[in-house]
């Protein structure tokens, strides 16, 4: 199926007072780790942000933790000459070792500091202009983290502030201590918690929203028929949607959504992303890609109008919580909603 022409993409705001970003981001992390590692080709995921800048996107979103800091190497390379450009989005607190092992979770205000000062030097920039915390840290006050973000703002290290996976309580203490420009957490067709508590608590306080894996981490695209479609060492291997009976079980949502796009002309990927974007205008959705195909197909989606109509239809055959399996496998699932 063609994909839909090229959109000129809107713009959104993040939070009352934060960035004006495109109303779909670049999420860059498979570009480095986790999908497909044995297809890594950096020149290749350079070439994919170029072109989402050229199409005019403007917002693009690494983590100090993927491939243990070579993904905000890549970005920074990518934004070579083309800086004032671009609303670039990183983030802190998922700790890591120098073989890839994972630490924990850090949110104390030494840790804070230390990972700006390093991650501006691999993005090679001097100011990140929205600073994530990627997990929060059970150990320190959330008034303590964010309290040391806030000294990063004053110092001109970062411009916004934004949190991931936080919990409703949690987000409402950050907010008093500094504005919260944004709050990352999955948001799709087959993970929608965030609308029972999260989303109505961050548009009370005036925060954006920021969907990571609108896509299902791929699955929503229909490329999947087989766990062998999935190459050796992609971590989705191992989650819990991929597996056994879950798997069939998405299988057979992804129809029911491969339909709804043949009706509406679209991709299934397409159909996925126009709903998220539909959900609301303080909503961001994120794809990854690393491949430029991909990239003009999610793009694409901007061009795809739902009416009431049919996210009605889209409720009835998707209900939430039809997804079979957790979002992550227990540990991480852990460190989700604090």
């Amino acid at each position: 199926m063609t994909p839909h022409p090229k959109p000129s993409l809107a713009r959104r705001r993040l939070g009352a007072q934060g960035p004006e970003v495109a109303a779909l981001g670049l999420g860059c992390m498979g570009m480095s780790e986790f999908y497909a590692p044995g297809q890594m080709d950096d020149q290749a995921s350079i070439r994919v942000i170029h072109h989402y800048l050229d199409a005019g996107g403007n917002f693009l979103d690494t983590a100090d933790m993927y491939g243990v800091g070579r993904n905000e190497e890549l970005v920074g390379r990518a934004l070579a000459g083309r800086r004032d450009t671009v609303v670039l989005a990183t983030k802190f607190g998922n700790v890591r070792g120098p073989q890839g092992e994972f630490l924990g979770v850090r949110g104390d205000p030494t840790y804070v500091r230390e990972c700006c000062e390093a991650s501006l030097r691999r993005l090679k920039v001097d100011t990140i202009d929205l600073y994530y915390q990627h997990r929060v840290d059970p150990k320190i006050p959330i008034e303590d983290t964010v309290g040391a973000m806030a000294e990063l703002v004053r110092a001109g290290k970062v411009r916004h502030l934004g949190l991931s996976e936080a919990a409703p309580a949690t987000i409402r203490r950050a907010a008093k201590v500094h504005p919260i420009a944004a709050l990352q957490t999955e948001y799709s067709l087959w993970s929608r918690e965030v609308e029972a508590e999260t989303l109505p608590a961050v548009r009370e306080l005036g925060i954006g929203f920021v969907a990571y894996s609108p896509l299902g981490r791929g699955f929503l695209t229909g490329r999947f028929k087989t766990l062998d479609d999935l190459p050796a060492g992609d971590y989705r291997r191992n989650s819990p949607r991929f597996q056994g009976e879950n798997f069939q079980k998405n299988l057979d949502l992804v129809a029911k959504i491969t339909e709804l796009a043949r009706r509406q002309g679209c991709t299934p990927g397409q159909l996925a992303l126009a709903w998220v974007l539909a959900r609301g205008s303080d909503i961001v959705p994120i794809p990854g890609t690393k491949q430029t195909s991909y990239l003009a197909e999610n793009l694409g989606a901007a061009n795809v109008a739902l009416t009431v109509a049919d996210l009605r239809e889209i409720d009835l055959v998707l209900p939430a919580g039809s997804a079979a399996g957790d979002r992550y496998h227990a540990p991480a699932m852990a460190a989700l909603n604090r």
